[in-house]
């Protein structure tokens, strides 16, 4: 079953910043074993996540070498300014692929 995690935000849930952070980054590392899951689409304030400075982007790297596509909105990785330091960047067509194609989507 093909699994797609959505990031629209650069923290988990609603609330505390560094609590969201903190939770979204044990997330990450557990995520691997999520039936099927091989990408996960970022989007709006999500793609803050891939940025060099990013607080999880060691997990990021590390599901993306375990295989996870990576991919960032780029219109959004422009409109913030940011140079990804992992993934792939994606535009609007390749996000709506990866959600038609997914059997779960996973919304965080």
């Amino acid at each position: 079953m093909q699994t797609v995690v959505v990031l629209n935000q650069d923290q988990m849930g609603h609330g505390d910043r560094a609590l969201g952070q903190k939770i979204l980054g044990t997330f990450l590392k557990k995520s691997i074993a999520l039936p099927g899951f091989d990408t996960i689409v970022l989007f709006n304030a999500g793609v803050k996540l891939v940025a060099a400075d990013s607080p999880v982007l060691g997990e990021l790297r590390a599901l993306e070498e375990r295989g996870i596509d990576l991919v960032p909105c780029g219109t959004c990785l422009q409109h913030f300014g940011i140079t990804p330091a992992v993934g792939k960047v994606g535009d609007m067509d390749a996000i709506v692929r990866e959600l038609g194609q997914a059997q779960k989507v996973i919304t965080l």
